[in-house]
């Protein structure tokens, strides 16, 4: 059996691991922060001190954590659902299944495992997605769309970069405006990879062509 004191160790350290990588998500506004990630790591570790108890009465103490391991995949997923039309909540999600990773090592007494991740986690969210940008701003254009929101607007705009062998590395929609009709002007910014030698005025007029956009933009050329 555990002493209290060591209890006590393992869920503080657990919150301030979660909490440290919460931080992070929290101030790049994403839909999982700082509460959440908090409670992931010390809901996890809590478990594995359960699983680890159960254990040393001749039960298995890898049936629980392998519970875990599974069922934050459901939390994750949400913070996918919650982003639309962006994939941004990937990164949140995996967050969060890193999180639950840390918590059953933390619970475990595994300190070294689950502090030396932290670390890894923490940095590469703060700092890999600017040297990914950075090392990839040659390769990928900004495509920028504004236009009127309506169903299949997504659809028709896929539909153009795919006839054009364009890659989307990354989509992110956002209203710029609200119409008295009720109708949304949206603005739809897009990393893209496209075929070398393509033509942009020609790319742009075909964009433009889709009814309900205004305007289109790529590397500040319209």
């Amino acid at each position: 059996m555990l002493k209290n004191s060591d209890i006590l160790i393992r869920l503080i350290l657990a919150a301030f691991i979660g909490g440290l990588i919460g931080i992070e998500r929290e101030a790049s506004n994403r839909p999982a922060g700082f509460r959440t990630h908090i409670l992931v790591s010390v809901g996890s570790t809590l478990m594995m001190l359960v699983s680890t108890n159960g254990a040393t009465n001749g039960g298995d103490s890898t049936r629980i954590a392998a519970q875990v391991v599974s069922g934050i995949g459901f939390l994750g997923a949400g913070t996918i659902l919650r982003n639309g039309n962006t994939i941004k909540g990937l990164t949140t999600a995996a967050s969060l299944w890193v999180c639950a990773g840390i918590g059953l090592a933390i619970g475990q007494g595994f300190y070294f495992a689950g502090i030396i991740t932290t670390l890894i986690a923490f940095l590469s969210l703060m700092y890999l997605g600017k040297l990914e940008k950075t090392i990839l701003s040659d390769v990928y254009n900004q495509l920028t769309i504004v236009g009127r929101e309506r169903n299949g607007l997504i659809g028709d705009i896929g539909t153009i970069l795919g006839r054009n062998n364009i890659t989307i590395k990354n989509i992110d929609i956002r209203e710029i405006k609200k119409l008295e009709s009720g109708d949304s002007i949206i603005e739809i910014n897009l990393s893209i990879k496209r075929p070398v030698g393509s033509d942009d005025y020609e790319f742009i007029q075909m964009l433009s062509l889709i009814e309900g956009i205004d305007s289109v933009e790529i590397d500040g050329i319209k």
